[in-house]
């Protein structure tokens, strides 16, 4: 079987859209991972005392802070395991370390934190030549176009 040929991007970093595209992605799981918790812990509370249930009704700061655990965690899972979050992944990226393999997690988790903590930080791609964030920098990371061989197009003779 003949081999398929690789998108002109594969391997190069990514610019800015494709990040912030996958990071709007991103931002979406989590909102769906705190929804669906608040549909269960609501569901838990009227379960165990329907008597005197009231809808939970936290404050905007723990919902925040919350949140930005959630992004976090969900960030250091995936840049550590996959290499990749589901936005990534629909966009054909990958986060890799200064020797392009996979994120250690020690690095994951600085990663994580600085986007989590410092977002604006992916903005720096508009005017670095080698279209990396701060955190790229800080960390010599690079988020980098790399689809899997069954998502590229096949051969044409």
């Amino acid at each position: 079987m003949a081999r398929q040929p690789r998108p002109v991007l594969q391997g190069r970093r990514a610019g800015v859209v494709s990040r912030a595209l996958a990071n709007v992605m991103d931002v979406g799981v989590v909102v769906l991972l705190l929804s669906a918790s608040y549909v269960a812990v609501t569901a838990a509370r009227y379960l165990i005392n329907p008597a005197s249930f009231t809808f939970p009704s936290p404050s905007f700061a723990f919902v925040v802070l919350l949140g930005m655990g959630v992004q976090a965690l969900y960030f250091l899972v995936s840049w550590a395991v996959p290499g990749r979050t589901y936005g990534d992944a629909v966009l054909g990226l990958r986060v890799v370390n200064f020797r392009g393999e996979r994120m250690h997690w020690v690095g994951a988790l600085l990663r994580a934190l600085l986007c989590v903590v410092f977002p604006i930080g992916l903005l720096w791609v508009l005017v670095s030549a080698q279209n990396r964030s701060v955190q790229d920098v800080l960390l010599r990371t690079s988020v980098i176009y790399d689809w899997p061989s069954s998502a590229l197009p096949a051969a044409s003779h």
